[in-house]
């Protein structure tokens, strides 16, 4: 259990952040941007709960506690991805729940005729915040790969995050009625 006394410890002031092995990192390497990226798609999808209820609601605060597992296990160095009592490691099971989820909400949407903007209601426009955030974290963990272990559960699980987070921002919007659907060269 965690137990947080203090809320700050001095310990970064020289510009490092520790890590759940107990070394420490500058707080601008790849690493600390990867967890960081997932640290802020949990606060926009924490945005988004404040627009919805119910079920859907339910489940981002689901999966905000899974995004402090992936916050973990991104400040967990090592290629043993195994998960134990004292290391948190995402695993296949979370992102098969988000795949089912997705496949649930997906069912009810009619096929896309075009890309779809963020917007449209306020709910669906703080999901596809969310949505690119998610995507940032992504790219943050993909970078971190090209030169440290991460754990490939982690990966997938992010990635199915972002899709899932597209599909409830097209359930935001009147089950995708009112999606805004891009036109290209409307402007022109």
């Amino acid at each position: 259990m965690v137990r947080l006394n203090r809320i700050y410890t001095r310990t970064g002031d020289d510009g490092t952040t520790g890590l759940v092995d107990g070394s420490r990192l500058p707080k601008y390497h790849a690493r600390l941007e990867a967890v960081g990226a997932v640290d802020e798609a949990n606060s926009a999808i924490g945005l988004a709960i404040c627009a919805l209820d119910g079920n859907v609601a339910e489940h981002l605060r689901r999966i905000q506690n899974d995004l402090f597992d992936l916050g973990a296990d991104l400040a967990t160095p090592g290629d043993d991805f195994t998960p134990s009592e004292v290391t948190l490691r995402m695993v296949a099971t979370q992102t098969a729940w988000l795949e089912q989820r997705i496949d649930a909400e997906n069912a009810a949407l009619a096929p896309l005729t075009s890309f779809v903007l963020p917007g449209g209601s306020e709910a669906s426009a703080r999901l596809h915040l969310a949505r690119t955030a998610a995507r940032r974290a992504e790219r943050a963990m993909a970078a971190l790969a090209e030169e440290a272990p991460v754990n490939p559960q982690a990966l997938a699980y992010i990635n199915r995050l972002s899709d899932y987070l597209f599909v409830l921002a097209r359930l935001a919007n009147d089950g995708g009625a009112g999606d805004v659907l891009w036109v290209p060269g409307a402007s022109r």
